[in-house]
């Protein structure tokens, strides 16, 4: 007993002599760092302590946490990380470890670094609740649902306790995400997998009727065909996904299309697999024109596949929908693909559904609707006549084409017309038709060519030479070399070369165009005659001397090459040698730019042609003569100079 009194004593004065030694020992002065120099010491002096710390006892985490905290006191950031990440690998199933290191990424607001930890963490130690709180909060903090919703499914999957199951449906109540769908499919599956079979049954069908029209949900019902499926019940299967593509949204109902797919490709025939593509195209095309109701491709699409897979009266059922999109604005170019959904209806009606009366009133309903005084459609009324003309209605037809050319007078209308009358050989319509025209477009150069050949054709030759006269005669023309030419040939065919003459001479007085010359010339040279060259020489000369004063020397050289080439075949030396005279030298020349806003823009170089037959150019060539000669006789003073000085070499 006395012993332990002992004892007793003597360690109650070991701590007392402890006690007292540490309240003798003054406390460490409070430095002042003055400057950069004096901070660096200090953080080396502090590294080095904890550093020693570590060194001695790698296992005491609380040196790694004080180290690191010391450094992120410092901003720091990037040390305190290395500090950590030393540490995880000495322990990395100490908790406080990966929630100090989580903290100081979020205080320092680098989350991308913050959610990397905590996947970590949560994978190497996904028992530890505390790290599945604080990273749910945080992405739910951040804005994250998502990402939140995400990692509460992870954790889920860990089927841990009670607690963790209401915090997510706390979450997804606070952002009304209710998911219920998935108990009852659970429920279900519950019954299947433990052979009650009619209670499965009964907990789909409660849970679609639970759910209703307005709250329906794709997984529901493809979870109900294939409970279906595996009892062998495929014409409930059927049912099942018929009744659910007739409700659910299309863009949501994608999954179920595709097990519908595979399920008629494993039970069902073709036939079967044919309904279920249609069936989805045809709901894509509802999606679309549903979204943009004036978006006439699409209707074009879903008008061909409903064609191509349905009855007459759903056929015109959608055509009527479709027309009735009729454009917001009365511009032509905004009415020229609808149109087309009209003239695609008659044609059904006529050619597949053979109903002429209900073609006649889609016809007439798409005139009514055109506003006739803004624009038409030369298209439609052409093919509402050549309609009344298949059905044998011929006074119909021109009572059409009439009511056009009354209401709408067109070049393509009234050539429509004439084409019309030309099959019908109708000639003396044709006639008065052309007339019509003419008055409508006196300019028109096609219709006066097209009125003269039809009276070629039927024989009456002074009839198509006094409608040409009449076309050359009128003032404003819109391709009056075209009429020209075609008088021309038209005189040609005839074989009247003296007419052909006169309107060569007459078109000369009109223009001395380079090209009416050398048609002319080559028209003389064609004339089959003794002097048929001395003819077209002429023509030549005379071509020559008229283009004297041309401005266009590129023309006039045109001519002069032409010459030359009817020459080189038919002429003599002497006449070759007399054209060749005549071309022209070409010569560069420099000319000063102008700017826009006066100023100097510099210098260009072109190319110009002297003829020798013009009598101002005579000093000119006279000069560039003189220049090629000296230029010679530089370059052979040149050449004697090499020589001599390869020979003194």
């Amino acid at each position: 007993m006395l012993t332990l009194i002992v004892q007793i004593t003597a360690e109650q004065l070991l701590r007392e002599a402890k006690e007292r030694e540490l309240e003798l020992l003054p406390p460490p002065p409070k430095q002042k760092i003055t400057d950069q120099e004096e901070l660096n010491d200090y953080k080396l002096r502090k590294r080095k302590s904890f550093e020693d710390n570590i060194r001695k006892n790698r296992t005491v985490i609380s040196n790694w946490i004080k180290y690191a905290q010391w450094e992120e006191s410092l901003k720091e950031i990037q040390r305190a990380r290395s500090i950590y990440e030393r540490a995880l690998d000495v322990d990395h199933r100490n908790v406080t470890l990966w929630l100090k290191y989580a903290e100081i990424e979020m205080k320092s607001r680098q989350v991308n670094h913050a959610r990397n930890i905590w996947d970590r963490a949560i994978t190497i130690l996904p028992r530890v609740n505390q790290f599945w709180y604080k990273y749910t909060y945080m992405e739910e903090m951040l804005g994250n649902i998502a990402g939140c919703r995400q990692v509460f499914e992870r954790w889920m999957e860990w089927e841990p306790e009670e607690q963790a199951w209401h915090s997510y449906i706390n979450f997804e109540l606070r952002y009304k995400e209710v998911e219920k769908v998935k108990n009852w499919i659970k429920y279900a599956r519950f019954e299947e997998k433990h052979g009650y079979i009619a209670h499965g049954r009964k907990v789909y069908e409660r849970a679609v009727e639970f759910f209703g029209e307005e709250h329906v949900d794709e997984n529901l019902f493809v979870a109900f065909a294939r409970f279906e499926e595996t009892q062998k019940e495929f014409e409930r299967v059927r049912v099942i996904y018929k009744y659910a593509l007739d409700r659910i949204p299309k863009h949501q109902a994608q999954e179920l299309f595709k097990n519908y797919t595979m399920f008629e490709k494993k039970f069902g025939d073709r036939r079967g697999i044919e309904d279920v593509i249609v069936s989805k195209r045809r709901f894509q095309y509802e999606e679309e024109v549903k979204a943009n109701p004036h978006n006439y491709d699409a209707w074009f699409d879903y008008l061909r596949l409903v064609e191509s897979d349905a009855d007459a009266d759903t056929v015109r059922d959608v055509y009527e929908r479709a027309i009735a999109n009729i454009p917001p604005i009365q511009e032509k170019r905004h009415w020229r693909r609808y149109i087309y959904l009209w003239i695609n209806y008659g044609l059904y009606e006529e050619l597949e559904v053979k109903d002429p009366e209900r073609t006649r009133q889609v016809y007439q309903a798409c005139l009514e609707l055109i506003p006739h005084k803004k624009f038409t459609f030369a298209k439609i009324w052409l093919l509402f006549a050549q309609f009344e003309i298949r059905q044998k209605n011929l006074q119909a037809a021109r009572k059409i084409m009439g009511t056009a050319i009354g209401k709408c007078p067109k070049n393509k209308l009234l050539k429509g017309y004439i084409e019309l009358e030309l099959q019908l050989r109708e000639f003396d319509r044709c006639r008065k038709l052309y007339e019509k025209y003419l008055e409508f477009t006196p300019e028109n150069c096609t219709t006066w060519i097209k009125f003269a050949e039809l009276e070629t054709i039927l024989g009456d030759i002074e009839r198509a030479r006094a409608i040409f006269e009449l076309a050359i005669g009128q003032p404003r023309l819109d391709m009056p070399e075209v009429l020209w030419k075609s008088y021309i040939d038209f005189e040609i065919e005839q074989e009247e070369f003296e007419n052909t003459r006169n309107l060569y001479k007459r078109l000369l007085q009109r223009t001395q165009h380079v090209k009416v010359w050398i048609s002319y010339a080559k028209f003389e040279l064609s004339v089959d005659g003794p002097d048929r060259l001395q003819k077209c020489r002429q023509i030549y000369e005379e071509a020559n001397r008229s283009m004297r004063n041309c401005e266009e020397k590129e023309e006039r050289l045109m001519l002069l090459e032409s010459w030359r080439d009817f020459e080189k075949e038919f002429g003599t030396d002497s006449t070759r040698e007399r054209v060749r005279k005549l071309l022209p030298e070409k010569v560069k020349k420099r000319r000063k730019l102008t700017a826009e806003d006066g100023s100097d823009a510099g210098w260009e170089e072109y190319y110009d042609y002297i003829f020798p037959e013009d009598a101002a150019n005579q000093p000119n060539l006279k000069l560039l003569a003189m220049a090629k000669m000296w230029k010679k006789q530089q370059q052979s003073e040149n050449d004697k100079t090499s020589d001599d000085g390869t020979l003194y070499s």
